[in-house]
């Protein structure tokens, strides 16, 4: 029985002592590893694993790049000039129904002159606006970079513009439309009034006092009519004396304007058809050394004579009158019914030379009625209505 014991005794101490020799082998080669002396005392060579990037490589970062900066000059072109659109659409809308309104509620001539007046400036406003941004051209990206963007990306930055280029000329038509509108049922461009003749009446013309003698060598004459009805002879403006009361004459047909100088057989003839019920410009031009008279409407010359009542000198002293002739008979009567003019007139003028072409355009112009003449200035001569006739605002 001792023996068995002194075995197992002897067994467990080996056991023992094997396993604290491991342990402190364990801890002794970890020490080593831990070791100052056993640590590198360099830091050693940084291995840099990136490449030099190829050819290829910088090809397509710079089409990356070229098309991104592509992609947010159109996105920024589209923003304003959609932004823009809906702007000038919403002021549009806006003066539109403002027009309207004023036109519902009533007969009152005032609120709808200012609504036309209002409606007409914004359309004019919008109109540079879009002219402005039509004649502006969207920043490009640099030439080697547009020069290595692929087709595809210049052909939808093409449709995109084209896109915004047709809605753009849609909303220039709309306002132009409205512009056309306005004019037919408002003054013309910078009148502020007109003289409306009612009715044919031998009673109802409108008498001018001009700011200087009628002795003309030379003259020109312009104004505004809008016509309610023309027959064989419809007189817009006459100057005669007791000896001859045919001395000048402008007047209108059934397709005709005409102008008469030193009597009624020197007459110039112009075919033509004035629109009933919308403002036209008439203009007639004569000069004494050549006879040389010609006839314009709207800026565009309709006829051109030569030796029309040539040296002939038109003499002061007699009657100027608007919408009637003058007949020879007592004043202020023998008025003749079926020659009196029925509508609207304005910006009557009367200049004692010829006006150039250019002029003439000025005179039917955005500022025709703020240009006067220097024999008779629309807003500075005095024009008495008479009969019925009335200025109206």
């Amino acid at each position: 029985m001792r023996l068995p014991a002194l075995l197992l005794c002897a067994l467990c101490c080996a056991a023992r002592a094997g396993a604290a020799g491991d342990y402190d082998l364990l801890y002794v080669n970890l020490d080593n590893e831990l070791d100052p002396a056993h640590l590198p005392t360099e830091d050693p060579t940084p291995c840099d694993c990136r490449r030099e990037p190829s050819e290829w490589d910088k090809l397509f970062t710079m089409l990356e790049n070229s098309q991104m900066r592509e992609a947010m000059l159109l996105e920024a072109t589209d923003v304003v000039l959609r932004g823009e659109l809906q702007r000038l659409r919403a002021e549009l809308g806006r003066l539109a129904e403002g027009a309207a309104r004023p036109c519902a509620a009533g007969p009152g001539e005032a609120r709808l002159s200012r609504a036309l007046d209002e409606l007409l400036q914004g359309s004019r406003d919008a109109s540079r606006r879009l002219a402005r941004l039509e004649g502006g051209r969207a920043p490009r990206p640099e030439p080697g970079a547009q020069a290595e963007a692929p087709a595809e990306a210049e052909a939808a930055a093409g449709r995109a513009l084209g896109a915004v280029l047709r809605e753009l000329r849609e909303t220039r038509a709309e306002l132009q439309a409205v512009r056309r509108w306005a004019t037919r049922h408002r003054l013309p461009a910078g009148c502020e009034v007109a003289i409306l003749f009612p009715m044919r009446s031998k009673k109802i013309f409108g008498s001018v006092h001009p700011a200087r003698p009628m002795k003309l060598a030379s003259f020109s004459a312009c104004l505004w009519v809008k016509a309610t009805d023309v027959l064989n002879k419809t007189i817009l403006f006459s100057y005669g004396t007791k000896r001859n009361p045919h001395e000048i004459q402008l007047y209108l047909g059934p397709g005709s304007l005409e102008l008469v100088v030193g009597g009624e057989e020197q007459k110039l003839v112009a075919r033509m058809a004035v629109p009933l019920g919308r403002w036209t410009h008439l203009c007639a031009t004569w000069a004494s050394q050549r006879g040389r008279a010609s006839l314009w409407a709207d800026g565009q010359r309709l006829a051109t004579a030569a030796e029309l009542a040539a040296s002939h000198l038109v003499p002061e002293g007699g009657v100027l009158q608007i919408g009637q002739e003058k007949n020879g008979c007592c004043a202020g009567g023998g008025f003749d019914e079926a020659l009196a003019f029925s509508g609207r007139l304005t910006g009557f003028n009367i200049w004692d030379r010829v006006l150039s072409e250019q002029e003439i355009g000025q005179a039917g112009g955005e500022e025709s009625c703020h240009l006067r003449g220097n024999v008779v200035g629309w807003g500075v001569t005095e024009i008495q209505p008479h009969g019925g006739a009335q200025y109206l605002s």
